[in-house]
This record gives C-alpha cells, structure tokens and sequence, in this order.
C-alpha cells in the first residue's frame, strides 16, 4: 500500500468523538484575474486523487454532486480516467477537454495529525470536623477523574484548474482545509467540498 493510501486509509478509520465533524478553511488563494472565471453553468472534472479506487468514487460522486447543487455541472472522473490511465497530464487533460469539461476540481489528503486534550480530574475536601459534616460533604465531594480526549486532524488541498480551449490551463483556486474527525470518506469530501464551495461563493465563482 503507498503512503497516500496509507495516509488517506488512516483518515477514513477514525472513530468519531464528537457528534459531527467540522471543517475549516486554513489557506486560500486565487489568481489575480480569477473574479473572471465563474464556474457556475461550467462542466467540471473532479478529481479525488487515491490509489483507493473505492475511495476515489465516493469522494468524487461527494464533491461533483456539492459542486452540481451550487449551479455547476460536475462529473466524477474515474470513468473517464480509470485505474492505470490518470498518469499521463496529456491524456489526461485531453479526455477531459474531449468531455466538454471547463475547468477541473482535484481534491488530495495531504496528511493527518491528532491533536490530545487532557481535562485534570477535580476533588473538593470535605471538613474533617466531625463524623457528620465528613459524612455528608465526603459523599457530596466525590473525586471525578481526568478525562483524555483524541480528535485526528485531516488536512486536504482543494485545486481549480481551467480549461480553456486555446490556452493554456491555469490554477485559478488553492485551498487548504482542515476536517476534525471525518466519520468517512463521503463525510470528508462533503464537508471539504462544502466549505470550499460556500467560499467560492462569496467571492463569485459559484451560484448561490
């Protein structure tokens, strides 16, 4: 297994310790003539890149269909460039071009952390005075231990290429987000996808 497998593996396996996961937005940054470029009403190419061909689909089929209901027509591309056929940037880029694609979404698991909280137990003395101030302040006062909490940190780069038919593609959007205890790959490329998505729309490259 590579270390992109690995890594993204690693990101899927985690039991959640909170109710939900959440996603931030850690860096972004957008070419300077970018505002020009609306994806909205554009075909899309998302790519989710894994050597997890499972992993691949759900994460492609998650973000095409988040990009789709904000006003883009987005497809997953492991059809279209299936397992052993994504190496090749000309092939690649041809096929997607060929489909009619404006534009190309690539989404990647750059690495994860876990972040440890520890909460120090707590215990009040009781008064030693007598049997019946101990008695009942001692029952009252009961020590409640430490507690130690782990969240796994996943962090995720989000690209927007465009695909113009006679030029050159350009990076027209980066992003890094941070997601806190994915419950799984679906949960993952929603929530990157989603806060990728609700920042494109404040600054006008998607519908809102």
């Amino acid at each position: 297994m590579s270390r992109q497998s690995r890594v993204t593996a690693l990101a899927m396996g985690v039991t959640l310790l909170v109710a939900c996961a959440t996603t931030t937005l850690t860096s972004t940054w957008q070419a300077p003539d970018a505002q020009a470029f609306s994806l909205s009403g554009k075909t899309i190419g998302v790519v989710f890149i894994t050597t997890e061909e499972s992993l691949r689909r759900a994460g492609e089929n998650a973000l095409a269909a988040d990009l789709s209901s904000r006003g883009a027509r987005a497809f997953g591309t492991y059809h279209l460039l299936p397992s052993g056929q994504q190496y090749d940037a000309q092939q690649a880029q041809g096929r997607l071009m060929a489909a009619g694609a404006n534009a190309v979404v690539t989404m990647r698991v750059v690495g994860t952390d876990q972040r440890i909280t520890y909460t120090p137990g707590t215990v009040i003395t009781p008064t030693y005075r007598g049997f019946a101030p101990y008695w009942t302040n001692g029952w009252r006062t009961v020590y409640q231990p430490g507690t130690l909490r782990t969240d796994t940190l996943v962090s995720v780069e989000t690209l927007v290429y465009s695909l113009p038919a006679e030029q050159s593609s350009q990076l027209i959007w980066a992003s890094t987000s941070r997601t806190t205890n994915p419950s799984g790959l679906d949960a993952l490329a929603r929530d990157v996808a989603d806060a990728t998505a609700s920042q494109m729309v404040r600054m006008g490259f998607l519908a809102r």
